[in-house]
């Protein structure tokens, strides 16, 4: 029998990986043809490469991860696309999406009429639909971990205006955790 690290397979094993047959190489104790080898190569060298690949072959549920996923820190450049659209009533509006190895990780979007006091209230609902699905793209790409007091910190960042949208839902998710705020007004005929 051949020895060093590929052998011929007298003993017709098969790939422990794929149950391929032929050419195998011990690797970790265990008999990888080629094509497998080539891929823990490959996720030696980046093991976010796996959550990638998985995407590429139509997998997008990475449940199976979630077990190794350790939480990345966003750098602080990131390469981003900007796209240019339009609403229903004609207003421009841009949209940029950063991106970490060409995943989506932040969502951004403005218009040129910010100063129109109707949109002033959108561009608030708006901020705080970006911040939120930023923060679950962060979630998904690149494990961060979703917590209710981030909840919270990305409303209170939304927040334009004392009692707007953003405002009043921070002060009843507040309620919640725990870190209870110190100047929130409970509504008595509500409270239990």
């Amino acid at each position: 029998m051949k020895t060093g690290k590929t052998a011929t397979n007298p003993e017709n094993k098969r790939c422990t990986a794929c149950g391929a047959a032929g050419k195998l190489t011990i690797q970790a104790e265990e008999h990888l043809c080629l094509n497998c080898l080539a891929i823990v190569e490959l996720l030696k060298k980046s093991p976010d490469s796996i959550r990638k690949l998985s995407r590429i072959a139509g997998y997008s549920d990475f449940s199976y991860l979630q077990q190794k996923q350790i939480e990345q820190e966003l750098p602080d450049v990131l390469d981003a696309v900007r796209y240019r659209t339009s609403d229903r009533d004609r207003n421009t509006w841009y949209v940029s999406v950063s991106e970490l190895e060409g995943n989506p990780v932040e969502i951004f979007a403005s218009t040129a009429f910010d100063r129109d006091q109707h949109l002033q209230s959108r561009i608030s609902n708006l901020t705080t639909i970006t911040r939120l699905i930023s923060l679950i793209l962060r979630h998904i790409f690149m494990g961060e971990k979703l917590t209710l007091e981030k909840t919270l910190t990305q409303l209170h960042r939304s927040s334009r205006q004392p009692d707007d949208l953003p405002a009043m839902l921070g002060k009843i998710l507040a309620n919640y955790s725990k870190k209870k705020p110190v100047d929130f007004d409970r509504d008595p005929a509500t409270a239990p």
